[in-house]
């Protein structure tokens, strides 16, 4: 049985100001703690059912952190599943990742993106596109939040990022930019080649103004039905596959 200590502390770890506090996050459910315990993460305690450790023993053996052996209700206690039969894993947040956008690379830029649902969708289609790296403004939702980290289905494992202020680095990087604004050029009629950073707006007033005078090529998708908008996440899956779509390939397409 899992301590009353234990259950508070992950329950502390909902919040953003604990996370930042102790340095911890947590993540729940089989795919997400899966992809942790196979990524280079710190893990700090591994709680996990007699299911998971059935489904993943190696996982559960190899694993440096404490590992307590829970109950599915003792899961949904701590975590913000309604239903969780396998794991949740509480692990050190990474240091700080100064990365550079080099030439020949293909990176994200969101400015300003609030939902933590759009934030974890919009990483798990970078990593759908091979695009490694992100960066983010400081105003963009915290990638820790549990349900950034539930919509990115494990690719945060994967994929590259830093908060940075958007205004000093997108300069440095040296790759044109693509700001993605209704008045924009039709992406689907531009020959796009795979480098630059692709700049995404916040989800109602989209890319601010101090930042667009640094955006080389404005683009844009074209609207063919009525609806007012286009939700950030679907528009970004959108632009990064009119980016990928000239890519070569070793397997030829097969005809239809």
């Amino acid at each position: 049985m899992v301590s009353k200590n234990t259950v508070k502390f992950i329950k502390s770890l909902h919040r953003k100001k604990i996370r930042k506090q102790e340095q911890l996050f947590f993540v729940e459910g089989a795919k997400n703690v899966t992809e942790l315990l196979l990524a280079n993460f710190a893990v700090h305690q591994l709680l996990h059912t007699d299911k998971f450790r059935q489904q993943h023993p190696m996982l559960v053996e190899q694993c440096k952190g404490e590992t307590l052996l829970v109950t599915p209700e003792e899961l949904q206690q701590m975590g913000t599943f309604k239903t969780n039969d396998t794991a949740l894993v509480v692990a050190r947040m990474p240091d700080p990742d100064e990365f550079v956008v080099a030439r020949g690379e293909l990176a994200l830029a969101l400015d300003d993106i609030r939902d933590p649902g759009n934030l974890g969708t919009i990483i798990r289609v970078a990593d759908w596109y091979g695009i490694e790296k992100i960066i983010l403004s400081p105003q963009t939702a915290e990638i820790f939040n549990p349900k950034v980290l539930h919509a990115s289905m494990g690719s945060f494992c994967r994929i590259r990022w830093k908060y940075a202020d958007l205004l000093q680095v997108l300069p440095q990087s040296g790759v044109p930019i693509y700001g993605a604004c209704l008045e924009g050029q039709n992406v689907h009629g531009l020959a796009l080649k795979e480098e630059g950073v692709i700049l995404m707006g916040n989800e109602s007033r989209g890319i601010s103004d101090e930042l667009m005078p640094l955006v080389h090529h404005k683009i844009s998708i074209p609207k063919f039905g009525t609806a007012e908008s286009l939700n950030v996440a679907i528009a970004t899956a959108v632009i990064c596959d009119n980016f990928r779509r000239n890519k070569q390939f070793s397997n030829p397409t097969v005809p239809i």
